[in-house]
């Protein structure tokens, strides 16, 4: 039975059609009034507010849109049911424009991952869960890690927001990082990921493409009861004996609101697979015993030690809304991994076969963020819709090796506190256009420091840090309008002038750099032009150009470290930004409701392509480097980069709960070298893709899927790549490549009750011994998977 109205209260009961489960997360929305809510964890919402409204449209992602009324409701005793959906171009996404849009209207691909996505697929970590979208590439030089590739870009040419918060930071580098697994699944409330150039509102690094991470938000009673609800989840993962817990909880009155969660992961060192190169094994690993390093025979040469790691996530968020108009929310969150093992330095080795290191590792990687967003529905004169989101971050990371057998432990650590303000609002002017606009304030200070300490007396002495102590702002302001030029043809326009500056000084006391001070004022102007053409419900055609920057952070301006053995990376302070031109072509057909086929087309050029290439310091063209004669390099506007690729999905329903479908992702890029030739982009990741076929009924849903990547062969390698030998296969010449990999898996949930469940899988059932692309860890063996869940 859904919930009847109480006094000056309309509460609507929306549940699934067929097995009678209420349905959190669904979009009720309406035009007249100009209203949005969404469903709590019980399925309800409160629809005073849309009183006489004619036409209510209900959304949900896998469910068919339903359109209504107020009155129509109201008869029905204010209880509705959503019909799993035939196939529909109707899902609510938010992160194009930062406000709810349907993707149908939108000229960009964006997908999206939901909370029951999530609890099937069990990703132990935020870089896993967006890897399983099968759109993303991860790359991970170690357990505790996860780099995003996406059309040929990664790193600082991607953003990640979390709600609505800029998380890209100054000292986001061109190498591969792991900020991602600060994120908790288990948190997550959606996830989305925007593809192609995202500057016009996201501003710098917005290159490749943009992710978004909804977190859980909390929750209010639609009655006079307070409502409770929450979830509690543990899980066990056999590759990596991962032990992981989580809670959260949601308390809601009328008008106050809160959710609280934690999570908890311990997982031990990783196993790979049994069918595969010989050379990703690992026969031996570095202990520190009696004061030597000494090589011990590893029992098991598949447990690639060292790589565990453990991990923990906290989050509270406070909600008050004293009426329709006004929200405000206040969020903190925080991070903390222990100390793990950066694996790729552990297999790096000496001409004599001997490990390099005696120990490489991060030291833990903080993250803490307290957010205030306030949002207010008009309409006034200048504005429908207003957000303003406050945010004060803080991250932490650090890196401490020794070179085996030396008794110089050198220790760098980066700290980073990061303000940022975002205003935006949106405007209907008349029935055709739509305004988004807002500025952005984004200050980092950066501080960094380094130690370098004699183990064998536990003395320790000031060591030259990674950065120059620096500060980094952007000041931005766009505007998009969205213009339906008739019901089957809209047009999306923006554009958004951003101003970046910088200042550093460099301290002088280890290395004679030329220079004491760098300081960068510059502006970036960007733009984007898409369309949409929908002929019919059931085709769409859009295209899209734009236009994206890069600002040079402090990691490009000011970073010492060793890139390769034998070369060390300097400042350059006459860096400037770089700029790039995309556009793409998409096209989605739906046959009868039950076959889905998209395809996208995408080309970048990147000009003034920031990389890394030789330099000189003072004349020399080497310096010594913690001990050693290294080639001087530097990040330089050296070159022009191109990538092109074609992004392609089917998804087809063929009734009594089956259903297929596959994504697959082609891209190709390269980048011009010194002497004039070209080598493939590093980022461009080979071929991949995830095939799934599912069985869904009342309590139970099956999952059996392939996950594969393409071949990249010796010639293929960017020349970067081609000087890590230790993370790749050997050809039949003797010379490095990435084999090509997939792998078969199998995930299952049965409902008991609507209180509880139980999830399982098996992944990599045939225990392929695989390493994707350009990472340092191979990826886990077969691996059995068991969760619990209980949700209240």
């Amino acid at each position: 039975m859904g919930v009847t109205c109480v006094a000056f209260a309309q509460v609507v009961t929306i549940k699934e059609r067929e097995t009678g489960q209420a349905l959190e997360s669904v979009t009720i929305s309406a035009a007249s009034p100009r209203e949005l809510t969404i469903t709590n964890s019980k399925g309800q919402a409160e629809l005073s507010v849309f009183k006489g409204a004619e036409t209510i449209e209900v959304r949900a992602l896998g469910y068919k849109t339903e359109i209504t009324s107020f009155a129509a409701l109201e008869a029905a005793n204010f209880e509705f049911t959503l019909l799993e959906s035939t196939l529909n171009f109707d899902e609510v996404i938010v992160s194009a424009t930062r406000w709810n849009q349907a993707a149908k209207d939108i000229p960009t691909k964006v997908i999206s991952i939901s909370p029951k996505d999530i609890a099937l697929q069990n990703p132990q970590t935020a870089a896993d869960m967006l890897a399983n979208s099968g759109y993303v590439f991860m790359q991970k030089s170690q357990q505790g890690g996860g780099s995003p590739m996406i059309r040929g870009f990664a790193t600082n040419r991607l953003i990640y927001t979390i709600d609505g918060v800029r998380m890209n930071t100054a000292i986001f580098r061109g190498g591969n990082i792991q900020n991602v697994i600060s994120l908790d699944p288990f948190a997550t409330e959606k996830a989305e990921v925007v593809f192609g150039p995202g500057s016009v509102i996201y501003g710098s690094d917005a290159i490749g493409g943009v992710m978004s991470f909804q977190t859980l938000t909390p929750q209010f009673s639609t009655n006079m009861e307070p409502l409770i609800g929450g979830k509690a989840v543990t899980r066990y993962s056999s590759a990596n004996q991962e032990k992981t817990g989580h809670f959260d909880l949601n308390v809601g009155w009328k008008k106050w609101a809160m959710v609280s969660s934690i999570s908890s992961n311990d997982y031990g060192d990783l196993k790979m697979g049994s069918d595969g190169p010989k050379e990703y094994l690992r026969p031996f690993y570095v202990q520190r015993q009696d004061s030597t390093d000494v090589l011990v025979a590893n029992e098991d040469p598949r447990i690639q030690r060292p790589s565990g790691y453990a991990q923990i996530n906290m989050m509270q968020k406070l909600r008050y809304s004293p009426n329709e108009d006004w929200d405000f929310q206040y969020g903190f969150h925080h991070s903390e991994t222990s100390e793990y093992a950066r694996y790729d330095r552990h297999i790096r080795y000496r001409s004599n076969g001997q490990p390099r290191y005696g120990e490489w590792a991060y030291g833990p990687q903080k993250w803490n963020m307290n957010n205030l967003n306030v949002a207010h529905n008009g309409p006034t004169g200048i504005y429908d819709q207003m957000n303003l989101r406050l945010a004060l971050q803080f991250f932490e990371e650090s890196r401490i090796h020794r070179d085996i057998n030396k008794f110089e432990r050198h220790t760098r650590i980066e700290q980073v506190i990061a303000n940022s303000l975002n205003l935006d609002f949106n405007k209907a002017i008349g029935t055709r256009h739509k305004l988004f606009y807002g500025v952005e304030w984004v200050l980092n200070k950066v501080a960094s420091t380094g130690i370098d300490e004699d183990i064998s007396t536990g003395i320790a002495m000031p060591g030259p840090a990674r950065y120059p102590q620096s500060t980094w702002a952007s000041y931005g302001v766009y505007l998009s309008d969205q213009y339906l030029v008739s019901d089957k043809f809209s047009v999306q326009a923006g554009t958004r002038y951003n101003r970046f500056n910088l200042d550093a000084r460099f301290d002088t006391t280890f290395y004679p750099f030329p220079f004491v001070d760098a300081h960068l004022n510059n502006g970036a102007l960007t733009g984007s032009l898409g369309f949409v053409y929908r002929p019919t419900k059931d085709w769409v055609l859009s295209a899209n150009g734009a236009t994206a920057f890069r600002a040079p952070n402090v990691d490009d301006i000011g970073k010492v470290f060793d890139s390769e053995p034998g070369a060390v990376v300097v400042p350059n302070p006459d860096l400037e930004a770089e700029y790039a031109w995309s556009g793409d072509v998409g096209i989605a057909r739906i046959f009868s409701g039950v076959l889905k086929i998209d395809l996208t087309g995408y080309y970048t050029k990147l000009q003034n392509a920031q990389v890394r290439r030789d330099f000189t310091l003072n004349g020399l063209d080497s310096i010594d480097y913690d001990g050693t004669l290294s080639k001087v390099q530097a990040i330089q506007n050296a070159a022009i980069a191109n990538v092109y690729g074609i992004q392609a999905g089917l998804e087809a329903k063929f009734g009594r709960g089956f259903g297929f479908s596959t994504d697959f992702n082609f891209q190709q890029g390269e980048e011009e070298l010194d002497n004039g030739t070209s080598s493939p982009s590093r980022h461009a990741a080979p071929w991949f893709g995830i095939s799934r076929l599912t069985y869904i009924a009342q309590n139970l849903n099956l999952q059996i899927s392939a996950e594969y990547s393409g071949e990249r062969t010796y010639e293929d390698l960017p020349v970067e790549e081609q000087g890590k030998p230790e993370i790749y296969a050997v050809d039949a010449n003797g010379n490095p490549y990435a084999p090509g990999w997939y792998s078969l898996n199998f995930n299952a949930m049965y409902r008991f009750t609507d209180h509880l469940s139980v999830s399982a899988g098996i992944e990599n059932l045939s225990d392929q011994r695989y390493r994707p692309y350009s990472s340092g860890i191979v990826a886990p063996g077969r691996n059995f998977i068991l969760s619990l869940r209980a949700n209240f």
